[in-house]
């Protein structure tokens, strides 16, 4: 058995996401658990070189996790030839430069979505990555939750029979800061530095219905500011640029309809955060991080309608809980562990920029239907040059 040592410049591990899913729960639990196995008996050693802006919260984040390898100068950690890969999980609108440095430099490219700000400047990205030959993939971490692999091995495996719908229904109640401290980070709610309920989970929302239900094809989207001012990390109030809740109709191939309702102005009235209700002429399922729960045709109760007595069914308790199929982990490392595998040994890997810049189309498309209230088209991939 061999050890196949891939170091990785980690840039933006000091925020929230970064730090917590990307190296203490992904890097941080794969090197605990001694590497990655490759099916040759090898393993794979992630090498983790934190990169960031500010000096002392790499080295206080370094010596909490047990490491000795950080620094500010980007253009000399990718100058080192023991760089295998670039991850780059800093805010949205710093992402473009570091990726195309990377990329220059020759090194594998990894990083999470959005890919960029707009989809001229993804699809770009995705380009210098082909052109350059490199490995690259970005974050499609939803793809890897328990309850989205459940659903999916329901809709492999004919389960729900033809689709006809699905309900997307995500949120929860950001605190606007003053009497609370906000959940999010102020940039997140400022248009000009790359907030948005748009930009930041339509991008998660395209993988997803591509991934498991079909191509998208056109939107109609409604993007809004409910709270127009909140207070940041200073306590100071500023203007929501951004929107902070988004609502839309996206027409997938094979007339199967999407309904989002997306809000960081709503209380929570479901099981999980997130949750898709999908509806197939066979049965349904309704999945969230975790859980998956379905009703085949022949166990579907007969809801009659009578709005003057208390309704006498329990529809909840005709559902039946999805089992795992496999051992579940956390997403982030689950994908971590793919892209370790790509990179080592050439396993394929299908989250590429390109897929990156497809989801950044998605979005486009929708800010624009929700500037001109209308349907827009969403190329198929290739269609006019686009993703």
């Amino acid at each position: 058995m061999a050890t196949k040592t891939v170091t990785i410049a980690m840039n933006g591990v000091t925020g929230r996401m970064g730090r917590t899913q990307h190296l203490a729960r992904s890097i941080l639990a794969i090197r605990r658990q001694g590497g990655v196995a490759l099916a040759d008996g090898d393993v794979v050693w992630p090498e983790p070189i934190l990169v960031g802006r500010d000096a002392s919260r790499l080295a206080a984040l370094a010596k909490d996790s047990g490491l000795d390898q950080y620094g500010t100068d980007v253009a000399a950690v990718l100058g080192d030839p023991a760089v295998d890969v670039y991850f780059d999980a800093t805010a949205t609108a710093c992402r473009a430069d570091g990726m195309r440095a990377a990329i220059a430099a020759g090194k594998a490219v990894y990083c999470e979505k959005p890919l960029a700000r707009s989809a001229a400047e993804a699809a770009e990205l995705a380009a210098l990555a082909q052109a350059a030959g490199v490995k690259n993939g970005i974050v499609t971490d939803k793809l890897f939750l328990p309850g989205i692999r459940k659903l999916h091995r329901a809709v492999r495996s004919g389960f729900l029979g033809r689709l006809l719908s699905v309900r997307c229904d995500f949120g929860y109640w950001v605190f606007e800061g003053g009497m609370e401290a906000p959940q999010r980070p102020s940039w997140n709610y400022r248009r000009e530095d790359g907030g948005g309920m748009v930009l930041d989970m339509f991008p998660h929302w395209q993988y997803l219905l591509e991934g498991l239900f079909g191509r998208i094809r056109s939107v109609l989207c409604h993007a809004v500011t409910h709270v127009p001012e909140r207070v940041d990390e200073r306590g100071v109030p500023y203007p929501a640029t951004a929107d902070d809740a988004a609502y839309a109709l996206m027409e997938l191939e094979g007339g199967v309809v999407a309904a989002l309702t997306c809000s960081w102005a709503t209380r929570v009235w479901r099981d999980e955060l997130v949750e898709l209700h999908v509806d197939g002429t066979e049965g349904s399922a309704v999945a969230g991080l975790h859980r998956c729960r379905l009703q085949p045709r022949p166990a579907t109760p007969r809801a009659v309608w009578n709005p003057d007595v208390p309704e006498p069914v329990d529809f909840r308790s005709q559902w039946v809980e999805s089992p795992a199929a496999e051992p579940e982990d956390n997403a982030f490392k689950h994908q971590w562990e793919a892209f370790l595998r790509h990179v080592a040994a050439d396993e394929p890997f299908e989250q590429t920029l390109a897929s990156g810049a497809r989801g950044s189309l998605v979005v486009e498309r929708a800010l624009q239907s929700s500037a001109e209230r209308r349907w827009v088209d969403v190329p198929a991939p290739g269609e006019a040059g686009r993703p």
